[in-house]
């Protein structure tokens, strides 16, 4: 039988799927059939997108919003489209650019030859946004540190009798597992401690 699947992907848990959502509920997308994703699209390592890619049979029909919720790999995207396309031999279809639905069968070869290119042009905006967010993330950060702003944890205080737990367990008169419960910390932190 064939299969109509939904794919989504949003970048954070924090992120919003509605409205991928709802386009895949409008374009008929059975609930079962709808794969998310909240992961970055730096690569195609999401489990929801592996396991969507075992169900995939030819003729099936794989529906996205955009380009850019496949990925923003330039050269993975393209490699992802012809795995699909010709390798599982199922369809595409971008809901956002119309032109790139692989189920026209009756194109032109002056029509595969826009939709391929229009294909290679998106993915690479899609990775180019990319390379821009992590450059304007970086810059951020930067400016960040620069007015002070810390990032990570705090550092703990050392406990006061640190070093003094620390010569006896150093001269073999107490256990690290001993040491770590004198200081009131885990034994791999006084571990740590000491190096």
């Amino acid at each position: 039988m064939i299969q109509t699947y939904g794919y989504i992907r949003v970048s954070t848990k924090e992120q919003s799927e509605d409205r991928q959502l709802t386009a895949m509920r409008e374009f008929g997308v059975r609930e079962g059939n709808i794969f998310l994703d909240k992961l970055s699209g730096k690569d195609f390592e999401r489990p929801s997108y592996r396991r969507l890619l075992k169900k995939l049979k030819p003729v099936d029909t794989l529906v996205i919003k955009s380009i850019d919720r496949l990925g923003r790999n330039y050269e993975e995207i393209l490699e992802q489209w012809r795995f699909i396309t010709k390798e599982r031999r199922a369809n595409i279809v971008v809901l956002d650019m119309p032109l790139l639905d692989t189920r026209q069968k009756n194109r032109d070869l002056t029509g595969t030859f826009i939709a391929d290119l229009v294909l290679q042009i998106l993915s690479y905006v899609a990775q180019t946004e990319r390379e821009l967010i992590r450059q304007r993330q970086a810059e951020g950060i930067a400016a960040a540190k620069a007015r002070g702003v810390r990032f990570g944890r705090p550092p703990i205080e050392r406990p006061p009798h640190l070093q003094e737990v620390q010569k006896a367990w150093e001269r073999r008169e107490i256990s690290a597992r001993e040491a770590a419960r004198r200081l009131n910390i885990n034994r791999m932190t006084f571990l740590a401690a000491g190096q």
